[in-house]
């Protein structure tokens, strides 16, 4: 596989040049002190460690994968290692908060280390970021003494955590959960049931894993508001923090899956374990989705960067191996033939890949820098600004990044043809790995129906128009822009289909719901536009090759990209009727 090299020019671009971060500071502290010479010392150390210490295992983990005997769980060589490394560099706690020993940097800098992990070893990564996911739900939710015993360890990497939802009969519609929770005379909790596609459930990478897990009181009432959550930790932590005896929760089996395999996906019985309750009786669900919506967003990084890892190699690839000769005569007479990088087709494919890509990295940066914003403003009303347009663009960010992470390494492969097939090269390990981005963490199916069903409709479209009102303030300023006319031609459709979206919620909720899929991707397609618009802005005002080339991929997404939302219009205005009047025994 090609060496990854990390894209710390363009990260550093859209951070200071197109974001404008620095003009946060005056706001945030924990902005002010995100220098562009700290962020790049960060970065370029954080690069360092994932093409030298993660990289170099993630074909071997593949290949060798987590195993399981006699009910203990060990991760694929090299892996211990490697997480050594990590953990003592501190990249644990990078965007942790300091009173529990975390450096307390801003989310965009987490998201970009996330999107290097997964870049170059995404099995890897799902370590930290379901420790960081559990971290955030405790710090949300957890008492003072649940986060003194807690959080510490989980800062500093020597605890990992997860979060077990999913049941054999329940998956999206957590309703239906049946694992219980057995109230103690002390105050306590045993819990009794099973879960199952649990990532890094169990494994020997840290003495200590704090689970998350959802279940129901004696006297729950039906479905989802009768879930409560639950700290169960792997060994029982005494009152002192220091760790007791082996908890009554076990790994039973490891999934064998289609990727990621150097993580453990275990299925978890809890037999009688202790447990302590997080948060209210009941309110688990709400509780737990702290945890959710924050992996939504690091599942999206994890598209992007397995779709920057697959640009990388097949641009590459596409520059050395030589067949035929370029249409329009011999671009290398000295060679036996012309490097593929001259065909039409192949730089279709690279420019798409790279188009969704650093499009895709700059809105994954603005929806963490508002969601920073979203907690850390003074001002409330900015606050809930901020937290509006992270509602709104979670569910887009998830799906539209992870979709194009899929199609980024399917077309990698196609780049390097039959040599893409074979594992050699890497780019089918890629595609294999990505496909479960589109799934976990609620499939990108239900993230549509979250986006048309909730975000559209709700406060009246209050939420919608937080994307929608700077957006039209921003092309309003430029009409006479030909650069951006393809923009405000698809922010248009955009517009139209969220007016039918809205009409035919009332009148035939299949409408929407069979739309909803269509609807996301003519979102998503407008929302990064919106920041190839203001890329390509900024990159006209300069002359050297990167932002040359910026200007060059900008107007590739106008041309050649944005047009796809007239077909998706049309398909959404469709309805469900063509969906839906099939009976079903003609399936």
């Amino acid at each position: 596989m090609q060496a990854y090299q990390a894209p710390l020019r363009d990260m550093q671009f859209v951070l200071y040049d197109v974001l404008k971060i620095q003009d946060v500071g005056s706001s945030i502290p924990a902005y002010k002190e995100a220098t562009p010479d700290i962020v790049s010392a960060i970065l370029e150390e954080a690069g360092k460690l994932c093409t030298t210490v993660l990289q170099p295992i993630n074909r071997s983990g593949d290949e060798d994968g987590s195993t399981i005997e006699n009910g203990v769980v060990r991760t694929a060589p090299g892996t211990i290692e490697a997480y050594r490394q990590f953990q003592q560099g501190g990249w644990m706690g990078l965007g942790c908060d300091p009173e529990f020993g975390g450096q307390g940097l801003i989310t965009p800098v987490r998201f970009l280390f996330e999107e290097m992990m997964a870049s170059t070893n995404m099995a890897f990564s799902l370590f930290p970021i379901l420790t960081h996911g559990a971290y955030s739900t405790l710090l949300a939710h957890g008492t003072q003494t649940q986060k003194a015993r807690y959080l510490p360890k989980m800062v500093s990497g020597e605890w990992c955590g997860t979060m077990n939802l999913t049941e054999a009969h329940c998956g999206t519609d957590l309703g239906l959960l049946r694992t219980r929770a057995e109230p103690q005379l002390d105050g306590t909790y045993t819990l009794h049931g099973t879960k199952i596609f649990i990532t890094t459930g169990d494994h020997d990478l840290t003495e200590n894993i704090v689970h998350l897990v959802l279940a129901r009181l004696p006297d729950a009432p039906a479905g989802v508001k009768g879930i409560s959550l639950f700290i169960c930790p792997k060994m029982r932590v005494n009152e002192d923090g220091s760790l007791g005896q082996r908890n009554a929760v076990s790994c039973g089996s490891l999934e064998k899956k289609m990727g990621i395999k150097a993580s453990p996906t275990c299925v978890m019985n809890y037999d009688g374990a202790h447990a302590e309750m997080l948060g209210q009786p009941n309110k688990g669900l709400s509780a737990m989705f702290t945890m959710m919506n924050g992996e939504r967003l690091g599942v999206g990084v994890q598209g992007l960067g397995i779709a920057e890892m697959a640009y990388q190699g097949a641009a590459s690839y596409a520059k050395s191996r030589l067949q035929m000769r370029a249409i329009s005569g011999a671009k290398h007479p000295d060679k036996m033939a012309d490097p593929i990088i001259v065909h039409p087709d192949v730089r279709r494919m690279l420019l798409r890949i790279r188009a969704m890509t650093e499009g895709a990295r700059a809105l994954a940066l603005w929806t963490a820098m508002e969601l920073d914003i979203s907690v850390q403003h003074p001002d409330a009303t900015r606050r809930q600004e901020a937290s509006d347009l992270v509602a709104l663009m979670t569910p887009v960010v998830k799906a539209m990044l992870t979709d194009i992470g899929f199609a980024a390494a399917n077309d990698a492969v196609q780049v390097h043809g039959g040599h893409g097939y074979i594992r050699e090269w890497g780019m089918e390990q890629l595609a294999r790995d990505a496909r479960i981005a589109q799934l976990y963490e609620g499939t990108n199916g239900i993230q549509a129906l979250d986006l048309v069903g909730r975000k559209i409709l709700a406060e009246n479209g209050r939420l919608v128009q937080r994307f929608f009102k700077p957006l039209a303030t921003f092309l309003e300023r430029r009409l006479v822009v030909s650069a951006v006319a393809p923009l405000a031609q698809s922010f248009a459709h955009l517009q139209q289909a969220t007016t039918w979206i809205e009409r035919t919620s009332a009148t035939n909720p299949e409408d929407p719901a069979a739309g909803a899929t269509d609807y996301l991707r003519l979102f998503g397609l407008v929302a990064i536009g919106f920041m190839w618009a203001k890329m390509r802005e900024v990159a006209a005002q300069q002359n050297d090759s990167f932002c040359v080339s910026k200007v060059m991929v900008a107007d590739f997404y106008m041309r050649k990209i944005l047009p796809e939302t007239t077909s998706l219009l049309a398909t959404l205005e469709a309805g469900s009727q063509p969906i839906m009047a099939m009976p079903d025994d003609q399936f």
